[in-house]
């Protein structure tokens, strides 16, 4: 296995790699086309870690990636969240009155429409952002911006023009770091937080109330689920997989206690990861 590289999915200076620069600032960050190539950059063994989004305060989960992870051999091991700061840059020397366009993935131009109509400026769509911002660099045309993250423009020698510049000022995503072998200890995350986090997919018996029926026992224990999705698997509509995460780890009595009311109504149970809350969680999640 290659040591110390943590795949990420985009191009160099995505927000992916902002992300592995301030969870992993020790490690080579390896830029990915897809998920599906950072899940088996690290299954090769071409990297060690992966980092993945899982989901987003302003636009849910991300599209396909709880189809990838149960199947992807992959264990969760950390999580870290990025405050989605947008930045409009632009080639040395330009101004924003020079701007008349901006390019960026759909997904951040619709992110920034005040900013954007307040300068009169048009919206471009771009691959995505970090994508945007080399073809900016590229083009080297002053009245084209690109709409990404400071990163971005440190990489290909953009000028930051504005900054923060994004309708919503808490947009933050979530990212899970995932690793070939699972770490099941108790250990201290970032911040000295000591609260530990389960991750788990499961299906429900066909019997009738079979998800009531789990879902109490994590009731009955105190347990907190911070999360429960659902989603089709294989594209059949009867067959439903569950992803849920919760508070503690899988030794805490009432923890083990409530797993074990799951199984019995569960016909597939499965542990993605063990590991630390991140401490930005506290400030994510409401009560």
């Amino acid at each position: 296995m290659t040591k110390n590289v943590i795949a990420f999915q985009g191009e160099p200076g995505a927000y992916s790699h902002q992300a592995c620069r301030f969870y992993r600032p020790q490690m080579e960050a390896l830029p990915c086309r897809t998920f599906e190539d950072v899940i088996d950059a690290v299954r090769s063994g071409r990297a060690e870690l992966a980092m993945l989004p899982v989901e987003n305060s302003t636009y849910g989960r991300v599209a396909d990636i709880h189809h990838l992870l149960p199947e992807s051999g992959l264990h969760i091991i950390d999580e870290g969240f990025v405050r989605v700061h947008i930045s409009l840059l632009a080639v040395p020397g330009a101004t924003i009155a020079d701007v008349t366009d901006a390019m960026s993935h759909t997904v951040l131009l619709g992110q920034c429409r005040g900013f954007l109509k307040q300068h009169g400026i048009r919206s471009v769509t771009g691959a995505d952002t970090a994508g945007s911002a080399m073809e900016v660099a590229r083009r080297g045309d002053k009245t084209l911006a690109a709409l990404a993250a400071p990163l971005a423009g440190e990489i290909y020698g953009l000028d930051e023009l504005a900054s923060e510049i994004e309708d919503r000022q808490n947009n933050t995503t979530r990212f899970l770091i995932m690793a070939r072998q699972p770490d099941h200890s108790r250990r201290t995350g970032m911040g000295g937080s000591t609260t530990m986090m389960t991750t788990f997919v499961f299906r429900v018996r066909n019997i009738p109330a079979a998800l009531y029926k789990a879902m109490g026992g994590f009731a009955t224990n105190g347990v907190n689920m911070t999360k429960l999705e659902s989603y089709m698997v294989d594209g059949i509509f009867t067959a439903t997989q569950f992803y849920a995460d919760i508070e503690g780890h899988p030794e805490d009595p009432h923890v083990a206690r409530a797993l074990e009311e799951l199984a019995y109504f569960t016909s597939s149970l499965e542990i993605l990861g063990v590991y630390p809350a991140d401490p930005l969680r506290a400030t994510q999640i409401g009560d």
